[in-house]
């Protein structure tokens, strides 16, 4: 079973925390595929991982840039492991068809939207009928990641 962790966004936006997130996937010598929602937001996504901060850089890919193998971060709207990830990250209400095809899951999801929040809950409930380890993070005043036990 995969452990999934799910990230319940309050005080800052996807575009935010993902990031963050996907610098200590990869610091961690991690490979990440990241799932969207849809093609448009991909290229959201692959734009703004290039500009979010000054003094970062994320190396990642699309299927626009290929050389999947060589990506150690996979932006795309089906879900797919063309870079051998260990990582899955679902964003923008993106779901997994098969959670055991990673060794970790980490779905974030906008808590102030509340189809958002009732398709987070829905996806809690599939991966805990699944017998997958799960994990509730959410956001503190100063934004920072706290588990909380369910």
């Amino acid at each position: 079973m995969s452990r999934v962790d799910f990230y319940h966004l309050q005080k800052s936006s996807m575009h935010d925390a993902l990031p963050k997130i996907l610098e200590k996937a990869y610091g961690a010598d991690n490979r990440v595929v990241v799932l969207t929602g849809s093609d448009e937001e991909v290229q959201k996504l692959n734009t703004h991982l290039w500009i979010y901060q000054d003094d970062s850089w994320l190396p990642h890919g699309s299927k626009k840039d290929g050389k999947e193998e060589e990506q150690p971060i996979w932006l795309c709207s089906e879900q797919e492991n063309p870079n051998n990830a260990n990582i899955l990250a679902l964003v923008g209400g993106a779901e997994a068809t098969d959670l055991n095809a990673f060794e970790r899951i980490l779905d974030m999801f906008d808590g102030a939207d509340e189809e958002a929040l009732n398709k987070a809950r829905g996806r809690w409930k599939k991966a805990k009928s699944e017998g997958h380890d799960l994990h509730y993070w959410q956001q503190n005043d100063a934004g920072s990641w706290e588990e909380k036990k369910l």
